[in-house]
């Protein structure tokens, strides 16, 4: 592998991605022995879940090999399929477009006759200087094969990693990174980026309203002004979808979920962005914001307390609120009715270099020429410049002639337009386009399309085949599926190497009113919402143990469709099952802050007013009830919470009823002046439920909250007893969480006994524990607990430096509910009292430091590499 310049490996800040190629469906074990080893490696599998396929995916696969650091071939026996109208399969074409220089690590299954065109193949790989080439003869030992080299591979590239950050190419850390990248093109927006940039930089809106019908190309302008502002925002750039958020109280969960908010019930979550937001120049992409339009003054709250940051929306329909500037999206520049139709003409049309454009990456042979510029004019000035309408379009240039597609078009939309005459002019045109896109698919493949439109944001493919289960489509779902890909219906992208589906906005909608048109929405509504209650049945469960770290960023991919899934069962009426849903889920909203959301659809549930069973109406009641328990401390709460239990323990839940009664107990501290006597017991009388029923996570949380009652009563023992019996607990149960909580807790309390060593061990701990959870409430305690160690040892600056690290990561995500028991504070005046100069001089450096240098700095050498190699996948 030699004669090419080398390119960097990034390790360990940033993931390696490598690129799995192979057929399909005749190398199925092979393919999942390489992820597991690619993963084993901790690095990222990128994997054509689709299959090698040479039309419109290679556009997406071209896009998969321009971000991947090393190729990887897989071949036995099979030369893969050779689409018609193509020269080569997939599987060629694939190794073809790998970048000159990138590494190829090629494997050869032992004992297959191969295909002829397979052979030569591998005979013009033999002569490539970048690529080297093994037998294997199983999947175990295609495993260990790539295993070996890939580790072999990083060693040789390490040292050219260390270029200093300020190297030409060394990768950005900006937040802009938040942003979609785009997969293709963008073409005809210059101006309109330009426009965009420069009401921004003006600053004299606080909302930037983009409008325009569905399909107009809002989104895309959206993100690349996004990405083309970076500058003016030096505190970080979000991109928020709202396309599946349809309730407006959601509005605010989302942006915090975005921002790294947790709502934990524990700060008013308004109070918190309030926080978040201040000084901060930060910009806010919020997408979709059409459907919860009624929400659009919360904008103009956040705004005026946080009058640093901006707000771009993309919307079909203007928000009407004080300090929003319209810009209306324009479609792209189509040839003027009557234009001559000649090759210079169509190169004048920016509509026209779009469907150039799309159509070569469907039919890579296709050119624009003297013949079909009128073909090509006629379709984008028929489609009125419209983006979306154009790419549907020119994805049929695989099959069909530019003269073709005209003349159907000419045929179809007039009729289609007709037919829905109560929508505006552009959006007649988008819904017509789509309707005929949709009309040169298959029955089953329609059918499929239509179905997909229950699933909200991001799926799986063993989504997909779930839903398939007694559909038309059902026995064909891959084929279906690359059907739908080629017509550029369904988007395909990859998330930290897992190949993801989707559907545009526009799509998603116009499927889920057809299946409403069948009378078929609530049928695939259930349909989704089993197949997630079934899979949070199966990862739930491991929340409260040694699963929690692995289960969580699983959960996380899902969470569009898990909200989605309560969502419909509280919208067909199913009501227990979503009250079952929430509840199995309680942990994993504990743990990521998402208990705004659950509180809309509990009480939704309870407003309905219809039949439901006891343990359903307690389930509600305890989400409804949970806030309040923090944030609105009353008598009422604590009985509410303690009708709570009983409902619970009448229907039979024991492990819930226990869980409740700790939760009365906890809310019983929390009064304006409480009974800490009867606190204390009702606690301990909770501890001894819970080990009952053999709950051991709500057992050590439960014991954390005896442990703070002993230290409010001074008694540093009893408090210490509690915490590390709490600790013990978590840690024999794979409960990092908790673990984290309950040592965050304890090594505060072991800085005021004096045990500096034994609270630095601690403080290592369960900053490792948050960042494996990716927890950033977490690391800041961690941070502030090294601070107030680094200042019991008189280090000033090193207590300064940790010090602003930490409320720098406070603020970023609005924790401003500081511990009362917090001991960081006192240390680090004490020690600045002594050292003013170091210390000031560690602050300037701390506020200065990303999450990740912060991490690394507090932590010791070993740990600091464990730590980087887990906020590589944060």
């Amino acid at each position: 592998m030699t004669g090419v310049a080398e390119p960097v490996i990034r390790t360990p800040d940033q993931r390696i991605r490598v690129f799995v190629s192979s057929t399909l469906r005749e190398l199925a074990d092979e393919r999942r022995a390489a992820r597991a080893a690619i993963e084993g490696l901790r690095l990222a599998p990128v994997m054509f879940e689709l299959g090698a396929r040479p039309h419109p995916p290679r556009a997406l696969y071209r896009s998969y090999l321009a971000q991947s650091d090393v190729f990887v071939g897989i071949y036995g026996a099979s030369y893969g399929w050779v689409a018609p109208g193509e020269e080569i399969s997939g599987l060629e074409d694939e190794y073809r477009l790998a970048p000159p220089g990138m590494p190829k690590l090629i494997y050869l299954k032992s004992g297959s006759e191969r295909e002829e065109r397979l052979e030569a193949l591998i005979d013009r790989i033999r002569t490539d200087d970048t690529a080297a080439y093994l037998s294997f003869d199983a999947p175990e030992d295609l495993a260990a094969r790539i295993a070996e080299d890939l580790a072999t591979l990083l060693a040789e590239r390490f040292d050219q990693s260390r270029a200093p950050a300020s190297a030409p190419g060394a990768p950005a850390t900006s937040l802009a990174a938040r942003v979609p990248v785009p997969y293709t093109r963008t073409i005809g927006r210059e101006g309109d980026i330009a426009a965009v940039r420069d009401l921004l930089e003006r600053a004299e809106d606080r909302v930037i309203s983009l409008i325009g019908p569905g399909g107009i190309g809002k989104s895309r302008l959206a993100i690349e002004s996004a990405l083309a502002v970076d500058d003016l925002f030096p505190d970080g750039t979000y991109f928020i979808a709202l396309e599946n958020v349809l309730e407006p109280a959601l509005l605010l969960p989302t942006i915090a979920y975005a921002l790294g908010i947790r709502d934990n019930g524990e700060a008013a979550l308004e109070e918190r962005l309030s926080l978040a937001l201040a000084g901060r120049r930060v910009l806010l992409v919020l997408d979709n914001f059409e459907q919860i339009v009624d929400a659009a003054p919360v904008l103009v709250r956040l705004f005026t307390v946080a009058p640093l940051a901006r707000f771009l929306v993309t919307s079909r329909i203007v928000l009407r609120i004080r300090g929003e500037r319209v810009f209306e999206v324009p479609p792209l520049v189509a040839p003027a009715d009557g234009a001559p139709a000649t090759l210079e003409r169509a190169g004048m049309s920016s509509a026209c270099a779009l469907f150039v454009d799309r159509a070569v990456a469907a039919a890579p042979g296709f050119v624009l020429t003297a013949d079909n510029a009128g073909a090509v004019m006629d379709i984008c000035r028929r489609l009125e410049g419209l983006p979306l309408a154009i790419e549907l379009a020119a994805a049929k240039a695989r099959m069909l002639s530019p003269q073709t597609i005209a003349e159907r078009l000419g045929q179809a939309l007039p009729l289609l337009t007709a037919a829905v005459r109560d929508l505006p002019e552009r959006h007649r045109t988008m819904r017509a386009t789509l309707q005929w896109s949709v009309s040169l698919l298959t029955p089953p493949q329609r059918e499929m399309l239509e179905d997909l439109g229950v699933f909200a944001e991001r799926f799986t493919f063993d989504a997909v085949e779930a839903l398939g289960a007694g559909r038309t489509w059902g026995g064909e779902a891959l084929e279906a599926l690359g059907a739908l890909v080629d017509a550029s219906l369904v988007k395909q992208t990859d998330v930290a190497g897992r190949g993801v589906l989707s559907l545009l906005a526009i799509v998603r909608e116009y499927a889920i009113g057809r299946l409403k048109e069948r009378g078929e929405a609530d049928l695939m509504r259930a349909a989704h919402a089993d197949y997630y209650h079934l899979l949070v049945q199966r990862l739930a469960p491991q929340l409260r143990g040694t699963g929690q770290a692995a289960v969580l960023p699983e959960l996380g991919l899902q969470l569009a469709n898990l909200r989605a899934a309560i969502r419909h069962l509280v919208y067909t009426g199913r009501l227990d099952d979503a009250a079952d849903f929430a509840w199995e889920m309680l942990i994993y909203w504990w743990i990521m802050g998402l208990f705004g959301g659950v509180r809309v659809w509990m009480l939704e549930l309870l407003a309905k007013d219809e039949p439901i069973t006891q343990r359903s109406r307690a389930t509600a009641w305890f989400f409804a009830l949970w806030g309040e328990l923090w944030q609105r401390p009353a008598q009422e709460v604590v009985a509410g919470l303690g009708e709570v239990a009983r409902l619970f323990a009448e229907s039979g839940d024991d492990d819930a009823s226990a869980m409740a009664f700790a939760a009365r107990a906890t809310a019983r501290v929390q009064l304006p002046d409480p009974d800490i006597d009867l606190a204390e017991r009702e606690l301990r009388d909770a501890v001894e439920r819970l080990q009952k029923v053999g709950n051991p996570w709500a057992e050590a949380i439960t014991r954390v909250s005896l442990g703070r009652v002993a230290w409010l009563r001074g008694s540093i023992d009893d408090a210490l007893a509690h915490l590390e019996r709490a600790s013990a607990i978590a840690e024999t149960n794979g409960d990092r969480f908790t673990l984290s909580i309950a040592g965050n807790q304890r090594g505060r309390l072991l800085i005021v006994r004096g045990a500096v060593d034994e609270a630095e061990d601690v403080f290592v701990t369960t900053l490792m524990q948050s960042v494996r959870l990716h927890h950033e409430e977490g690391v800041a305690y961690g941070l502030e607990g090294l601070c107030a160690v680094a200042a019991a040892r008189d280090d000033a600056e090193r207590a300064g430096e940790l010090s602003a690290a930490a409320a720098a990561i406070r603020h970023r995500v609005g924790v401003f509910d500081v511990e009362a028991f917090t001991v960081h504070a006192l240390s680090l005046d004490e020690v600045r009292s002594r050292h003013p100069e170091q210390v000031a001089a560690g602050e300037a450096r701390g506020r200065m430091l990303t999450l990740a240098e912060a991490v690394s700095r507090a932590l010791p050498e070993t740990e600091g590499a464990a730590a980087a190699d887990a906020l590589a996948h944060w």
